[in-house]
């Protein structure tokens, strides 16, 4: 009984996720026209900039300007402009400039967790749902 007991607590600490290492970071950079992001998988970074058209970025990493009513986060329309990837960063530099004194965000879709069985019996991740960031700047 003991070993079975200790088994299965060796199997459910294995089973257990393991925190996120990846630490993703946002700054407004080139006078505040501009917004950098850090800490995408650089595997991913890679594939993306080398088979894809820049404008594959838009969907990965939307900018939204934030509402007043930030329950209406979700039907923002998407802030268009050129993402450039650079020394392992994005930025991000918007058509029309950012405007002072409101706030945007960046909605960072995490594809590389959650896609073990026991993540969808834990209710970590649900089918045909991508988790996401709302990753927030102030101009």
């Amino acid at each position: 009984m003991k070993k079975t007991v200790c088994l299965l607590f060796v199997f459910f600490l294995g089973c257990a996720g393991r925190p996120d290492s990846t630490a993703v970071r946002i700054s407004l950079v080139n006078n505040n026209r501009s917004i950098r992001f850090k800490g995408l998988d650089p595997a991913i970074m890679g594939e993306v900039s080398r088979n894809a058209s820049p404008a594959v970025w838009e969907n990965l990493i939307p900018v939204y300007r934030m509402p007043a009513d930030t329950d209406l986060k979700d039907y923002q329309p998407i802030q268009h402009g050129v993402y450039q990837v650079k020394d392992s960063v994005i930025v991000f530099t918007p058509d029309t400039p950012f405007v002072k004194g409101h706030t945007y965000f960046l909605r960072y879709f995490r594809f590389e967790g959650g896609t073990k069985p026991w993540d969808f019996i834990g209710g970590k991740k649900k089918l045909g749902s991508v988790p996401h960031q709302d990753l927030v700047v102030r101009d």
